[in-house]
């Protein structure tokens, strides 16, 4: 990774500043919402002892039966055809049924439905009424409570039987609608507004199970009350819709509404609030909107609230970009609930608030951090045109002999004035230069020197074994057992004249292979035309070439390649019997190439063959007097090859016993850049 890359990973750690910024926004946007939750709830509270010390409240005396305001004109046919709108909040009594009330203009409404399968049927005169389904419905108002019996032998209108003595206020004769059908009937009727009833019961009774023919469930009344609305209103603050529940949940008094218009500050777009419900407010409840119209309410704050503990609540608002803040706290009187007020208040300014903060806080945070991006851009682009300098002096200051350039001296390595860590660098490159030029021209020069000063002992000494053996033939004939120390004299001499002539043809050798110019060149014709080469020097030893069939491309040289071949070669011909075999192979690897020439001969010695490619070191006869000596630099030239080209050279026996086999493993010589 480069290093302007680098710095760019290091700029993108001031990310953390609009992460950090996104925990201070959503916990401000959260310390608003409690404040204003806090508000409204003490509000509520104000609101509800206000209700109780004004006594506008009726007490809970129990469970009661709530009269609905009714959707539109009912009329009384036995079906609930009208009914529909309010059948969700229908109220049960006896064990299967269910009771609805709503009242208008013309008077208070009662539809009853009975589950009953199996009925027994009979009229309200018939003496026998009693013991078939029937249902007893108690009108009960100042003065007391009158039964009437409410049963139809078939479906149509009906006459409803008192079952009690006259009573002021209340009606002799009640008609009604009775229907049936295969799961049950339903029973309607209307009762005037003027009979001013305070309580009513209403009981079925199923002639297949056993129960109290009489029975019915007697409750008070309890409906929506205007004025109670009213003075509520004059009690909430602005902007703030309030209901007062009972116990049961039954909607008692309500006064304004939601406002979901939006303000003056504007209303969020969809991406604005798609941020805010996702990243900022976690903490929303759905929106609940079948809950604005509706006579009952059964959310999890009412319930709370009737078991005495005053909630609050946030949910999405029905308005885009709004949300809803509700408090609902219990209306006690002498340590009993005696119903629960309701307040909610929609608000687009948190929303907006936390939007506006958390936006030019990443506006803020994407600037901030283009600009540090940029300017580490700019640092790590200069800092990179500095280290290239650096690079391609260090990279000039070697010639293409492996000598140091002697041109560099002090003071003239780039940037070295500069004070600061490039600069550090580059004098202590600089220094490095110097110190290891000057040890390289000695290494470089140690060979030739050694060989120049040796040459003269060398000289000194043999000229002295000639002038040594004249003197003793002149005196005399030489003694016999001087012969073989004069001549173990001379091989030793001759043989020390190799080696300094090797140490100084070594040292060109090695420096002519590291300076060799690479190309692109086929194998297979480097390999086939030494093969070719070798056919006429093997004599009577028979040579197989093998080679793969399509091209095998290399960047290398070629001519270093074939030297390393024809030590190869010579190494073989060295071992392999004048009747044996060589096989010279080329093969593709997955790196580059792979060149094996194999010869039938003795094996390696386990010992040696980690060492058959070290200078000086060679396993032929060494012992052969007059013999000139092998000084073992074949296979270490094939190293040298090997390792220039990227590879490795390996010997190894072969796995029948025949003989060895030398294996040059090349990927190719790196290809020069032209740039800096």
């Amino acid at each position: 990774m480069t290093l302007r890359r680098k710095l760019l990973l290091v700029a993108l750690c001031t990310l953390a500043l609009p992460v950090a910024g996104w925990f201070d926004v959503r916990q401000m946007e959260a310390l608003l919402r409690d404040g204003q939750a806090q508000a409204l709830q003490a509000s509520a509270q104000v609101v509800a002892r206000s209700l109780v010390v004004t006594h506008a409240v009726p007490p809970a005396a129990g469970p009661s039966w709530y009269v609905q305001s009714a959707p539109g004109p009912i009329t009384v046919d036995g079906y609930g055809d009208d009914w529909a709108p309010l059948t969700p909040w229908s109220q049960p009594f006896a064990r299967r049924g269910q009771l609805l009330l709503a009242e208008d203009d013309d008077g208070l409404y009662l539809y009853a439905r009975v589950a009953d399968a199996r009925r027994t049927r009979a009229d309200a005169e018939d003496p026998n009424a009693l013991l078939a389904d029937h249902l007893i419905l108690t009108l009960g108002n100042a003065a007391g409570q009158r039964r009437y019996l409410l049963a139809s032998a078939a479906p149509g209108p009906l006459t409803a039987l008192p079952l009690d003595p006259a009573l002021a206020g209340l009606p002799d004769q009640l008609t009604a609608r009775w229907q049936e059908d295969g799961s049950g009937y339903q029973v309607e009727l209307r009762l005037p507004r003027q009979m001013d009833l305070l309580t009513l019961g209403v009981g079925a009774y199923d002639a297949n199970a056993d129960g109290d023919r009489m029975a019915s469930d007697t409750r008070p009344l309890s409906r929506y009350s205007a004025a109670l609305s009213s003075e509520l209103a004059q009690l909430v603050p602005d902007r703030v819709q309030a209901r007062v529940l009972s116990p049961s949940g039954w909607l008692l008094a309500r006064s304004g509404r939601l406002d979901s218009a939006p303000g003056a500050d504007g209303q969020p777009g969809w991406f604005a609030s798609l941020v805010y419900r996702s990243l900022l407010a976690t903490r929303l409840e759905d929106a609940e909107l079948w809950s604005q119209d509706v006579p009952q309410l059964d959310t999890a704050e009412v319930r709370q609230a009737r078991a005495g503990k005053a909630v609050t609540v946030w949910r999405h608002g029905e308005e885009r970009g709004s949300v809803v803040l509700a408090a609902t706290v219990p209306i006690e009187q002498s340590g009993k609930v005696e119903g629960m007020l309701l307040l909610e208040q929609a608000s687009r300014t948190v929303p907006l608030l936390a939007n506006r903060a958390l936006f030019g806080l990443l506006l803020t945070s994407f600037g901030v951090l283009l600009v540090a991006g940029g300017i580490l851009l700019a640092f790590a682009t200069r800092l990179s045109l500095r280290l290239a300098r650096l690079r391609n002096a260090a990279e000039r200051a070697q010639l293409n002999d492996g000598r140091l350039d002697g041109q560099l001296g002090p003071g003239r390595f780039p940037m070295t004035d500069t004070p600061d860590e490039i600069g550090d660098l580059a004098r202590s490159f600089e220094k490095l230069f110097v110190v290891v030029g000057g040890y390289t021209d000695y290494l470089r020069t140690l060979a030739s020197k050694l060989s120049h000063e040796l040459n003269t002992p060398l000289a000194i000494v043999k000229s002295s074994l000639d002038n040594l053996e004249h003197a003793l033939q002149d005196h005399a004939a030489l003694p016999d057992q001087a012969g073989p120390y004069l001549a173990r004299a001379r091989d030793g001499v001759a043989r020390l004249g190799a080696l300094v002539r090797a140490m100084s043809e070594s040292s060109r050798m090695e420096r002519s292979i590291e300076t060799a110019e690479p190309e692109d060149v086929d194998l297979r014709d480097v390999v086939r035309g030494c093969a070719d080469g070798y056919r006429p020097l093997i004599g009577t030893r028979r040579l197989e070439c093998r080679l793969p069939e399509s091209p095998l491309p290399l960047h290398g040289a070629p001519e270093l390649i074939a030297q390393a071949l024809d030590k190869l070669l010579d190494n073989a011909l060295s071992f392999t019997p004048p009747d044996g075999w060589l096989r010279l192979s080329l093969s593709a690897t997955a790196d580059g190439a792979e060149i094996e020439l194999a010869n039938q001969g003795p094996m390696l010695p386990a010992a040696m063959q980690g060492r058959l490619f070290d200078s000086l070191v060679s396993l032929r006869d060494k012992a052969t007097p007059g013999d000139a000596p092998h000084l073992g630099l074949g296979l270490y030239v094939v190293r040298l090859v090997a390792e220039r080209h990227g590879g490795i050279a390996s010997a190894r026996n072969l796995d029948d016993g025949s003989g060895v086999a030398f294996s040059l493993r090349l990927r190719g010589m790196p290809r020069q850049r032209l740039g800096g």
